[in-house]
Parts: C-alpha cells; structure tokens; sequence
C-alpha cells in the first residue's frame, strides 16, 4: 500500500527516545473488575526515520525490567520476582523493528521483534505521528504514540491466581502504550 506522508522530509534523521519526556506503560485488567496501569522508568532507544520512505526507518527500545513501577511497591515486588518477569535473570526487555507499513498520511504499523524474559515474539504496534517541534534549547524533536495487545502467556509470564466467584486475578490481555518524544542527532542525515 502506498500512502503519501504529510510529514515533512525535513525531519528524516536519527533520533534518539527523550526518556524525561516518554513513557512506555501497560494496562492489565485486575481481579476481572479494574484496571491496572503501570510502566517502566528506565529505558533508552534510537532509530532512523525516513519521512519521504516511512518504510525505511527503524527503532529499537531497550527497557529495565526492574524499573516497573505500578505505585504499589508489594506488587512490584512480586511482578519482579520469577512469578512473572524473572527480573535477575532477564534484566532487559527489548523491542526491534522488523518493518514499517504506512496506512495512512500520519500512522503506521510497526512490526518487530519483542523479548522478554528471554522469549522473541512478534509484535505489531499501531503508531501514529503525533507531531513536531524545535524545542527552547535548538533541539528537533518527532512525537510518536503507539498502541498494541499482546497475550503475557506468549512470553511465559504465566502466574496467576483463580478467584472464588470465578474468573482469574490478572489478565492474559495486556495493552502495551507508548508515548515517544525522540531529538534529532546533530548528523540528521543517514541512517544509524
């Protein structure tokens, strides 16, 4: 499918994730009633966008695991524990592209390798471009959002607990959200 980009190609050039301005989260749904949002505090990327070929850009995000944080420090205890992401022995959670669809002037599909607790499985996020901006210190900047569901299970993170009236404590569903603030390096150039 080919879909014209209204994104200028002035932004093409390597970039790397703003971490103070980006989020990676997740929502879990919980005891069948709730939700439960969390994220990870820690975690760097990069990668190459093409704004004349979106085709042709990349991105790779590496995550510490042990930075999950849910505002609830009994549960993040135990999310870090071998009952779900093993944290010591899998220290990092990586996600690379594998490649890009374009569907429609400003969204994309992203698909790529995501591992955790050492398990690679694919992934496709829905991303869309959320804009651009010069900030105050001189520094170009691409917003990105992007959306997926994947199964927990599909990486082994298979710990749950049964519920007296039925159903089970936390959900095999999980919504991964990501908002992406990422600079432009000063060689805005070829790709990295």
């Amino acid at each position: 499918m080919t879909t014209t980009s209204s994104i200028p190609n002035t932004l093409t050039g390597t970039y790397t994730v703003d971490p103070a301005h980006s989020r990676i989260g997740f929502v879990a749904r919980h005891a069948m009633v709730t939700k439960v949002r969390g994220s990870f505090n820690e975690f760097d990327g990069s990668g190459y966008f093409d704004a004349a070929d979106p085709t042709k850009s990349h991105l790779q995000l590496n995550i510490k695991a042990a930075s999950i944080d849910t505002r609830n420090a009994d549960r993040d205890a135990h999310l870090r524990s071998n009952d779900f992401f093993s944290m010591d022995e899998f220290p990092e959670i990586t996600f690379a592209s594998t490649s890009i669809e374009q569907v429609s002037p400003e969204k994309f599909r992203v698909t790529g390798d995501l591992t955790i607790k050492g398990v690679t499985k694919p992934v496709t996020l829905d991303v869309a471009y959320t804009g651009a901006a010069v900030d105050p210190y001189g520094n170009q900047r691409i917003g990105l959002e992007a959306s997926a569901t994947v199964n927990r299970k599909d990486w082994g993170v298979n710990w749950n607990a049964a519920l007296e009236a039925g159903g089970v404590l936390v959900s095999e569903s999980v919504n991964l959200e990501i908002e992406i603030s990422a600079i432009r390096a000063a060689d805005a150039g070829s790709p990295a």
